[in-house]
């Protein structure tokens, strides 16, 4: 899953958590406090990064302005979190790429092999099917 040539996940992990750049859009963000994505973003908030978040509704969320897309977003993003589902995925992590993220990161469950091989070749890093909101704490 990393076809990164020795480069292990966790390495990448590493870096997209702590050399990228602090603004993550967190793509499926809303004030529903029951999806993951709303534990998660607050999560990345107490790490220090900036959300962004992306939803249809472009609800305000944990006191960041939201956006109806990526494409909306007036300023640089680092990092594009994305909390849809697989089938969905891979066209966000394609908008990704045309906004200039530096990284795009699939949450628990969300995978797309062919999305992940597209990313990766236009020179972002990737991971898929894992939770930043685990891996922050442990990097220590």
């Amino acid at each position: 899953m990393n076809g990164s040539g020795g480069e292990s996940d966790r390495d990448v992990v590493r870096r997209i958590l702590t050399a990228t750049g602090d603004t993550w859009a967190v793509v499926g963000l809303s004030n529903n406090t029951r999806r993951a994505a709303y534990g998660v973003a607050s999560v990345l908030q107490r790490y220090g990064k900036r959300i962004v978040p992306v939803h249809p509704k472009a609800e305000t969320v944990h006191g960041e302005q939201g956006y109806a897309s990526l494409a909306d977003i007036p300023f640089p993003v680092d990092v594009v979190d994305v909390f849809v589902n697989s089938e969905l995925a891979g066209a966000v992590a394609d908008e990704a790429v045309v906004i200039g993220a530096k990284a795009v990161w699939f949450q628990l469950g969300v995978v797309d092999e062919d999305a992940f091989a597209r990313t990766r070749s236009a020179g972002l890093d990737m991971v898929m099917d894992r939770c930043p909101a685990i891996e922050i704490p442990q990097l220590g």
